[in-house]
């Protein structure tokens, strides 16, 4: 009886399980139907005169990455900091002799000053169009005689106003009649910039024993024009260089040796790595050279000058 029923549950087992297969067969084969999809619209591009739909994704794109020139970078003059002088005492003063001297860019130890790549004149002009300067008007005052007192600030556009070359353009009426002219500024060419003036102290200070330089004001000469006239160089600014010292130490001079040196402007005016020549000292009538030697004498009175600075130190000592 036992074995009836359980053959019968078995029975019933498999006929359910071959339904099952059979139901799952057939929902199979059944077609899918193909999805219907609606067209995408087209939006036309104005400014390519394509659709955007046809035309690749380019906002994908990456941005341009300017590869390394080099193999390294160059960042310690990018945050290089002013080394200070040392503090000065006027108690401590025991010398001291006001100097200006010119610096002739076109000799070959000073090149570097005017290479394509890093101008001085550049350096300044950029900085005081950034406000980052501040530029001193050299026209002589009653206050200040000689113009490079640091009295009256000028604006980035004066200054560089007068670093270009001017002309007077005549004005014309409709019918061809001159009713008057005005002068015109030209545009400003860094390679006209072919000397600069320095002011500096020379200063012996007892505390340290010490006979040191020390630039105060830095000026871009320019050569007027007047009449065909042939006008000596003049200051076109004056620049405080305490000031401009934080500028120049970031701003890296090129060398003809080795492109590691590492030195900037304030390095090479600081150390001295130029080559000049005295164009005034101190003095009670405040004469320069030129106002009582001409020609070759000029030179001959700029060495005799230097080489008086250095006797007065050597003649300190005694062996």
């Amino acid at each position: 009886m036992k074995k009836t029923y359980l053959i019968v549950i078995l029975c019933l087992v498999c006929s359910v399980t071959f339904a099952q297969r059979k139901r799952t067969t057939a929902r199979s084969k059944k077609p899918v139907a193909a999805k219907q999809t609606a067209p995408k619209p087209v939006v036309s591009d104005a400014t390519s005169g394509t659709s955007a739909g046809l035309r690749p994704d380019t906002a994908k794109k990456k941005a341009f990455d300017r590869p390394l020139d080099g193999y390294y970078k160059k960042n310690n003059i990018l945050s290089a900091k002013v080394t200070p002088y040392s503090n000065l005492r006027e108690a401590d003063v025991m010398f001291a002799k006001r100097i200006w001297r010119e610096i002739d860019v076109r000799e070959k130890m000073n090149q570097y000053l005017a290479s394509p790549k890093m101008r001085l004149i550049d350096v300044l002009m950029n900085a005081i169009d950034a406000g980052e300067l501040t530029a001193y008007d050299p026209s002589p005052t009653k206050e200040d005689p000689n113009g490079d007192g640091f009295t009256r600030p000028i604006s980035g556009a004066q200054a560089r106003s007068k670093m270009a070359d001017s002309a007077v353009v005549d004005k014309f009426d409709k019918d061809g009649n001159k009713i008057g002219s005005v002068v015109q500024a030209g545009e400003f060419n860094a390679d006209s910039v072919v000397k600069f003036r320095l002011k500096e102290d020379w200063v012996f200070d007892k505390q340290r024993s010490i006979f040191e330089p020390r630039i105060v004001g830095i000026a871009p000469l320019v050569k007027p024009k007047a009449a065909g006239l042939d006008l000596d160089y003049q200051p076109a600014f004056w620049i405080y260089f305490p000031e401009a010292r934080a500028i120049l130490a970031t701003k890296e001079a090129v060398s003809r040796n080795n492109d590691a040196t590492g030195l900037s402007f304030d390095d090479c005016l600081v150390k001295r790595i130029f080559t000049s020549y005295i164009v005034k000292q101190s003095n009670d009538k405040d004469e320069r050279i030129r106002d009582y030697a001409q020609g070759i004498d000029k030179l001959y009175e700029s060495d005799r000058i230097k080489k008086s600075l250095m006797d007065w130190e050597l003649d300190l000592w005694e062996y």
